[in-house]
This record gives structure tokens, C-alpha cells and sequence, in this order.
């Protein structure tokens, strides 16, 4: 960014027909992030007499809500800003509707965008707003879940056990041949056609893997949708009997969630977005998890911008590695499902014996039945 832009954004909109100097002004990212420092600061005009709303046929851009002013905050600023950004709109301009008000929040539509918000802005929630955003997020978090749950769980089903038939009739286990072989003496010859009396499924072993799975969460301010699916996953995992699940989540401190990996919400509900990162604390941490390395796996979900010092993670990585801990590295995933890490330290970790990937929820549920098959 130039010098001059840099002060139009410091200076507001008022200063744009000096700063730009003929130029094009504010483009692209520039112009959202202009956009949403005017949804703050822009009331200090209004204390002053000044005109703040657009008129009719006004080529304003859309005007932002106060749900996704907080979307656009966190994703265009540095997390230093963002803190500053909203501790000014809390404590200086009161911007507290989201967090004080239940009728406004009750008024926001539950989404993953609102659940954003509400993890974000958690430590202020209290009394009857913190029910009806635990409310929220449960609803949020509940439909998550009913889209991923049924593909990781048919992932995570035993094989087919093409020796044996079940008397469930379930369509993915369909004997076809089987089928066609015992309904052979029903041909009806005068219409030439195969009557079907009876369907044959095959039986499925079921997956007895006393393997365990520890997800470590990054959850330094711009991992909230990683944090969010990662809650989920545990969940989902956690109901199946064949997995003993441990979640734990850091930044610059490490939070051991595992006695609630069964319920999203209360993982949730208990996560501090913001911080610093210190992955190789954290690694270390659940290093002292594992009981039997060779049934283990340790999915780290971060996006491997280490705070501290790359050769003790480094360090804590390999030494697992060497106890033949099944190691994958999640990369942070954006909006758009695009990967967003530091690909030096993550290189470095490959080498040291950890795989690293950037799947969703239900990719991860495959990968996880190739290392355990």
C-alpha cells in the first residue's frame, strides 16, 4: 500500500478528493477496508452536524450491517488492529447492540457468519444475551452438523463383508449379483422378465479400532471457521464408539477441551478467539496425550504461523514422528475453502515425517479411514 492511500484510510472519505490527485483513489480491498473503518469512525461526524446517510440514487457502496462490518474487520486487518478496532467500538462508540441487546441479536439470522461474531465477542456476553447466543450457536452449530455428519460417518463405516448378508436393507450395501442369483427361478418367461421376490444386502464389519484421535485448534483470531468445524468433527467422532476423542485449542496458552469433544456448543462456548501462537507448546502439550503411539493421530489445525521458535516445533514434531504418532497438518481454510498458511514452516514439518493437507471435514473423515484401515 502507498504512502497516500495509507493516509486517505488514516484521514477518512473527506480527505480522498485531496489525497487522490487525479488517481483512481481507493480500489478493490483498499476501498472495503475504507468502508468498514466509516462504519466506526465515521460517527464522529455525526456529533458534528454533518450529513452521514446517502441520498436517493447515491453510488455509495452497500452499506454494511453490524454482522458483517465484524466479518470484514477480522479478514481485512492485522489481529492487533481488529482488537483496537473493536475495543474502540465497544468503549468508544458503544457499539454494544450485538452483545447487549437480545432483541437485536434475536433479530440476526443464525449463521456461521453470526457464530463468527458471537465467538469473537464472547468475553462481553452475559446474563440473558449469552442464553440466546448459546441458543444461537447451538442452531448454527446443529446445522453444520446435519451436513456433515452423514458423509463422515459413511466414510467411517466398516467395509463390506462380501461373504455375509444383513437382513437391514440399506441401498449403499446392495448385493446386485446376489440379488440376480437367488430371484433366478422367478423369470417369468411369457412377459421375459425377472421377478424380484426378494433383495440381498451385504453385511458391513463394523470397525473395531481402538485408535485415538487429538485434534489441536489453533484459535488465534483468524482461525473461527477452523475452530468452528474442528468443534464439530470432535463431535461426530467423539459418537462413535471405535475413537476416544481429545480436542485442545491454543494461542499463546493451551485449554484442554476434552471432556466436552461430545458437545460442540460447550467446546465452543469455551474457546477464546484472539491471541498470539505458540504451536510447539501446544504440540508438546499433546504429546503427553498419547498413550499408545502407534494407534494415534494427532491432527494439528492451524495455519503454522509460529509465534515462538520454528526449531522447538520443529523439535516436538519430529520426536513424535520417530514414536510413530500419525501426524497431518491441517492447513487453514478461508471462506472459499482456500488454503491460507505459511507454507515455509509447514514444508518443514512435511519433512519431519507430518503429512500436510488442506481438507474439509468430510475430506478428513477419508483420510482418516485410510490411515486406519
Amino acid at each position: 500500500m502507498n504512502p497516500l492511500d495509507r493516509w486517505r484510510l488514516v484521514l477518512g472519505k473527506y480527505a480522498a478528493r485531496r489525497l487522490s490527485v487525479g488517481g483512481p483513489g481507493l480500489q478493490g480491498v483498499q476501498q472495503r477496508m475504507d468502508q468498514a473503518l466509516d462504519y466506526l469512525y465515521g460517527r464522529e461526524y455525526q456529533g458534528r452536524g454533518l450529513r452521514t446517510g446517502t441520498g436517493p440514487g447515491s453510488l455509495d457502496p452497500s452499506q454494511l450491517t453490524l454482522v458483517t462490518w465484524l466479518g470484514e474487520v477480522r479478514e481485512l486487518f492485522p489481529q492487533e488492529t481488529v482488537e483496537i478496532i473493536e475495543k474502540h467500538a465497544l468503549d468508544r462508540y458503544g457499539l454494544t447492540e450485538l452483545v447487549t441487546d437480545p432483541q437485536t441479536l434475536e433479530r440476526l439470522e443464525p449463521n456461521q457468519q453470526l457464530l463468527r461474531a458471537l465467538l469473537t465477542l464472547r468475553g462481553h456476553l452475559h446474563g440473558e444475551v449469552l442464553d440466546m447466543a448459546r441458543r444461537i450457536i447451538r442452531q448454527v452449530v446443529d446445522e453444520i452438523r446435519r451436513r456433515l455428519e452423514p458423509e463422515v460417518r459413511q466414510a467411517l463405516a466398516g467395509r463390506l463383508n462380501r461373504f455375509r448378508h444383513s437382513p437391514l436393507a440399506v441401498a449403499r450395501n446392495f448385493d446386485a449379483i446376489g440379488t440376480l442369483r437367488s430371484n433366478l427361478r422367478h423369470f417369468d418367461q411369457s412377459r421375459q422378465q425377472m421377478v424380484i421376490e426378494q433383495l440381498r444386502f451385504f453385511e458391513r464389519n463394523a470397525r473395531r479400532l481402538p485408535w485415538d484421535v487429538i485434534l489441536c485448534v489453533d484459535q488465534s483470531g483468524s482461525m473461527a471457521d477452523s475452530v468452528i468445524h474442528s468443534a464439530v468433527m470432535a463431535g461426530i467422532l467423539a459418537a462413535l464408539p471405535a475413537f476416544r476423542v481429545r480436542i485442545v485449542v491454543f494461542d499463546t496458552q493451551v485449554v484442554d477441551l476434552s471432556d466436552h469433544a461430545g458437545d460442540p456448543v460447550e467446546t465452543l462456548m469455551r474457546v477464546q478467539l484472539g491471541g498470539g501462537t505458540d504451536i510447539a507448546q501446544a504440540v508438546r502439550y499433546c504429546s503427553q496425550l498419547v498413550a499408545h503411539p502407534q494407534r494415534t493421530v494427532l491432527a494439528l489445525v492451524t495455519d503454522f504461523c509460529e509465534g515462538a521458535s520454528p526449531d522447538e516445533l520443529v523439535r516436538a514434531v519430529k520426536q513424535l514422528a520417530e514414536a510413530r504418532v500419525r501426524l497431518l497438518g491441517l492447513a487453514s481454510l478461508d471462506a472459499q475453502a482456500h488454503p491460507v498458511y505459511d507454507r515455509q514452516i509447514a514444508e518443514r514439518l512435511a519433512g519431519c515425517g507430518m503429512e500436510i493437507a488442506a481438507l474439509t471435514p468430510q475430506k478428513l473423515a477419508h483420510w482418516l479411514v485410510k490411515v486406519i484401515s
